[in-house]
């Protein structure tokens, strides 16, 4: 029996990596793209293997990529917070080639991959931003609305041979925000925020995506699914967490 084959890019880090782990612990072949080698040294696997690439800059069809691929998480993305009138235009377009351009770029690269294969899933990602509407997101609500936004596209498109689906998480503990958890202070004041109480993990996110990407989630498609401790749609009796 041939073991399914995975791409995950950014998957040295946070999320992705998170994925790449439960990935390769179910048995999976899991190829990874990234600028870095990150945490995938903690890794020992002869099914794992690491593509070093800035898919922003660099020409994709020179990658040794599957010719055969099961799935595809696209990982890469940035939290750029800053108020209306401080908002510099170049870092615009740069979350934008990051979260948009560079995610057209892979598809467009491995769409015969994902095509040879019955049936295969991609698992983008947004952020409750999009949804709930805050405040200094501008560059990431805007990037990450135009990924929801492909995201329904392709599924569109793309059926019934490769599903689509987005995640949108809220503040998540990984690397890409640790600026905003450095302190015990500033945890329990972003933990305030959520219904649920607390912030995300890794985990909660990189199960939800393991769960796309896997055939057990078949009759799913075009969808995206809030990952955010309930911030997209509740209101907690206290305005906050517990």
């Amino acid at each position: 029996m041939n073991i399914k084959h995975y791409l995950v890019v950014g998957g040295s880090h946070g999320i992705g990596f998170g994925i790449t782990e439960r990935l390769i612990a179910q048995g999976m072949a899991v190829t990874v793209v990234s600028r870095t080698h990150g945490s995938l040294e903690t890794i020992q696997s002869p099914h794992l293997k690491h593509v070093i690439a800035d898919i922003t800059t660099e020409e994709l069809d020179g990658l040794p990529l599957p010719d055969s691929l099961d799935g595809m998480a696209y990982c890469p993305g940035s939290i750029n917070l800053a108020p209306l009138r401080l908002l510099k235009l170049e870092q615009m377009r740069s979350d934008f080639e990051l979260n948009v351009v560079g995610a057209v770029r892979v598809m467009q690269r491995v769409l015969p991959s994902l095509k040879s294969v019955d049936q295969s899933s991609v698992v983008m990602f947004g952020t409750v931003a999009v949804e709930r509407g805050i405040g200094m997101h501008t560059s990431v609500s805007a990037a990450k609305g135009a990924v929801e936004s492909i995201t329904r596209c392709w599924a569109a498109e793309l059926a019934p041979k490769i599903r689509v689906n987005c995640i949108a998480p809220a503040l998540t503990d990984t690397p890409l925000s640790k600026s905003f958890l450095s302190n015990e202070a500033k945890r329990n004041a972003m933990s305030s925020m959520y219904p649920l109480g607390r912030i995300g993990t890794v985990d909660d996110i990189a199960s939800m995506a393991t769960f796309l990407l896997s055939p057990q989630s078949g009759w799913i498609t075009g969808q995206v699914i809030g990952i955010d401790g309930g911030l997209s749609r509740l209101q907690s009796a206290s305005g906050g967490g517990r």
